[in-house]
């Protein structure tokens, strides 16, 4: 069985700040094994992407994360690109090709962990006041692409909170679910982010 070895700074999923490197298997199942997460969790953090048409694009207000994006991407040989978009705005683009996720499919468990994290660090949400209480949710305009993810969720014996509109006054074609309280520590060991910000709030509350 093969193992993940950690570098670098740890994250909340007790992965590292990059993908985690795999031993125990050959070299080619330790690459494809890689590759395949790799495009598992972007296929989830695409839904924060803007699409063109040869490439997909995020854009962060902070550089930390498209910098993980593009590391995250050279760890299997595949390029991305940085950039600061206009001269006053503090908004930081990553670029990649579509091709690299082009037909891609989510089937296994293990690239559901991944997808779930990456749909997590990009449209996903924790409270960060401290004297709130803990809140993690899932938020999306898509419906049934939530009821999937919530579905993989429940997969993992994650639980749940139903799918709702907070306020159909405010965007009638907003929904969002809520992990449960008593899953909070599952889904902190089981899923995580990658998300600097995310990471740490995981770490520091759970």
């Amino acid at each position: 069985m093969a193992l993940f070895v950690q570098n670098k700074t740890k994250m909340s999923d007790g992965n590292t700040e990059g993908t985690p490197m795999i031993i125990g298997d050959s070299v080619e199942t330790t690459r494809q094994r890689l590759l395949q997460m790799v495009k598992a969790y972007l296929l989830g953090a695409i839904h924060d992407a803007t699409e063109r048409k040869l490439t997909f694009r995020i854009s962060q207000k902070y550089k930390s994360y498209p910098v993980f994006i593009k590391e995250l991407l050279a760890k299997i040989g595949k390029k991305a690109w940085i950039y600061k978009e206009g001269k006053t705005r503090k908004v930081y683009i990553v670029e990649f090709s579509k091709s690299f996720l082009k037909g891609f499919k989510v089937n296994s468990p293990e690239e559901k962990k991944y997808y779930i994290k990456g749909y997590f660090d990009s449209e996903g949400g924790i409270t960060k006041n401290p004297k709130l209480r803990l809140y993690i949710y899932f938020a999306q305009k898509d419906k049934l692409d939530l009821e999937e993810v919530r579905n993989f969720l429940l997969e993992f014996g994650i639980s749940c909170g139903i799918i709702h509109n907070p306020s159909k006054k405010a965007d009638p074609d907003y929904w969002r679910f809520f992990i449960r309280a008593k899953s909070y520590s599952d889904f902190s060991k089981i899923i995580g982010s990658w998300y600097p910000e995310k990471s740490r709030l995981l770490r520091m509350k759970i």
